[in-house]
C-alpha cells in the first residue's frame, strides 16, 4: 500500500495530468489518481512511453481512475460508454494503473432491492469483462451514512459483505472501493477488515469524520481529512 493523491477528493484543482502530477510531488505522495481519457488521448497524441516517462520524471506511481462510463444513466448511454471503454482500459494498462472504480448508491425512489440487484449485476457484467480482457480490476464503493440511505424510498446495500456478495456475482476482477468513512458509518468492525482478503480490496480511500456527529447522524460530505478529529479508527483500519 502507498499514499495517492486524490485532487477533487479535497477540492484541489489540478488542471490536468501535469498539473496533478506536481501537485502529487510536491505534496511528498507516492502516486496520483488519472483520467483515463486524457492519459488514452495523450497515448494517441505521443505514445505510452511518453506517458510513463512523466509519472517516473514525477517519481509518482499511477495509482488508480474514476469509472468513465453513464452506467447509471439511459441504455444509450450506458452502450455508448462501454464502446469507448476497451480504448480506456487499454490505456491505463498501458501506464501500469490497472485499477478503477466507482460508488453504489445505497438506495433508490424507482426500483426496489431484488430490482436493483439485477440492475447492477446486469450493468457491471459487460464492464467488468472489457476490464478484465485488459487485466483490469474495478472496486465497488459500499455508501454507509443512515441520513442518505434515509433519503430514499428502498434500501440497497450500504455494507462491505454484501457489497463483496454481489461483486462475485458480476466477475472474478470486481472487489472494493474501501473508504474508512463508509466502514465507520456502516457501523463495520475491525473483524470486518480482518476477513478479507487482499485481492477483494482494490482501492481504498481514509479520510475522518466531524467530531461530536453521532455515526448515524454523519452526512456523507462534511468530511475532516485522515487524523484529524480521531473519530474514526484509522489506525486500526490501516493496520
Amino acid at each position: 500500500m502507498y499514499k495517492a493523491l486524490s485532487a477533487g477528493a479535497i477540492n484541489v484543482h489540478v488542471g490536468d495530468l501535469y498539473g496533478a502530477l506536481e501537485a502529487a510531488k510536491i505534496g511528498g505522495f507516492a502516486g496520483v489518481e488519472f483520467n483515463a481519457q486524457e492519459i488514452a488521448n495523450l497515448i494517441a497524441m505521443h505514445d505510452a512511453d511518453y506517458v510513463q516517462n512523466l509519472f517516473a520524471e514525477a517519481g509518482v506511481r499511477p495509482a488508480a481512475w474514476g469509472l468513465p462510463i453513464q452506467w447509471r444513466g439511459t441504455d444509450a448511454h450506458f452502450e455508448e460508454g462501454l464502446t469507448d471503454l476497451p480504448r480506456l482500459a487499454q490505456a491505463a494498462q498501458a501506464i501500469g494503473g490497472p485499477r478503477t472504480m466507482t460508488w453504489i448508491m445505497p438506495g433508490s425512489n424507482d426500483l426496489d432491492y431484488d430490482a436493483n440487484y439485477a440492475f447492477h449485476v446486469a450493468r457491471f457484467r459487460p464492464i467488468a469483462q472489457i476490464l478484465a480482457d485488459y487485466g483490469c480490476a474495478i472496486g465497488l464503493e459500499f455508501i454507509g451514512p443512515k441520513t442518505l440511505r434515509d433519503s430514499q424510498k428502498y434500501p440497497f446495500i450500504y455494507e462491505m459483505k454484501p457489497m463483496l456478495a454481489m461483486g462475485q456475482d458480476i466477475g472474478p476482477n470486481v472487489g472494493l472501493l474501501l473508504d474508512c468513512w463508509h466502514w465507520h458509518t456502516s457501523h463495520g468492525t475491525l473483524d470486518d477488515l480482518r476477513a478479507l482478503k487482499p485481492a477483494q480490496v482494490v482501492y481504498v480511500h481514509v479520510n475522518d469524520a466531524p467530531e461530536g456527529i453521532p455515526t448515524d447522524e454523519q452526512v456523507d460530505n462534511r468530511r475532516a481529512l485522515p487524523g484529524a478529529t480521531g473519530v474514526i479508527d484509522i489506525a486500526g483500519f490501516l493496520q
